[in-house]
């Protein structure tokens, strides 16, 4: 059977992505910027509330995947944390300057992750030699590969996530992710090796203030911090049957 794992940034959207029918989620902070570590609550209140495994996003800040000592051992000690409140896997990522997988930092993470498997997320779509990264990350024992073919969505990276795919072959799992929905699934169906898929299922909720008053607590527009997006169950659901059902 497929697998349909769903990024979710509060316990509310892992919520409903379990409802929508998710094998799995990947939770996070913050998808606007593509997501963080989440607090150690929310990684304990959906490993408590969730009967599906809980993978958890370790990324100290948005922007690159170029990280300073004091970063990195932030990471470490957020892969400690999630291990003690019940994550059931590890997502992260590593590069080098010249873009190749910072394979040392990479086999330091894989170690304390261990038991838990670990995904190696899309800091693989900004590797410069996608292959010979496979390579890398098979040998140091990540089990997952997050990857939208090295383009801004799966349908542009279509042919790249097939050759990845054929590549990888049974060493590593490629999971299919970028901008998908039930409708758009389809053409990455048609890749036997494709088996896993990743998708963020939102939709835009609207707060129930009805006094907004005249200033704002970030950078955004006023207008902005009323609204946000969730998991949409629906959406997950759509998903679910599109990869055959549970």
């Amino acid at each position: 059977m497929r697998l349909l794992e769903i990024c979710v940034d509060s316990l509310q959207s892992a919520l409903n992505a379990q409802s929508g029918g998710a094998d799995r989620i990947e939770l996070c902070e913050n998808l606007y910027q593509g997501g963080v570590t989440p607090s150690a609550a929310k990684i304990k209140l959906a490993a408590e509330r969730l009967h599906i495994p809980v993978f958890v996003l370790i990324r100290p800040r948005k922007g690159d995947f170029l990280y300073s000592a004091p970063e990195f051992d932030t990471m470490l000690e957020d892969v400690r944390i999630a291990k003690d409140f019940g994550a059931a896997g590890i997502v992260s990522g590593v590069l080098l300057s010249d873009g190749d997988i910072d394979l040392n930092r990479t086999r330091l993470l894989v170690e304390a992750a261990h038991p838990l498997p670990f995904t190696f997320h899309r800091a693989f779509d900004m590797c410069r030699d996608p292959l010979r990264a496979i390579d890398q990350l098979a040998d140091a024992g990540v089990r997952h590969i997050l990857s939208s073919g090295q383009q801004p969505s799966a349908a542009l990276g279509l042919d790249n996530l097939r050759r990845f795919a054929r590549y990888a072959d049974e060493r590593i799992t490629i999971m299919a992710c970028g901008g998908l929905l039930p409708d758009n699934i389809g053409p990455l169906l048609k890749i036997e090796e494709l088996q896993a898929f990743h998708a963020a299922a939102r939709r835009r909720v609207r707060s129930g203030m009805q006094f907004f008053g005249e200033t704002n607590m970030g950078d955004e527009a006023v207008e902005e911090e009323f609204q946000w997006h969730e998991t949409d169950a629906e959406i997950v659901a759509g998903l679910r049957a599109a990869l055959g059902g549970k």
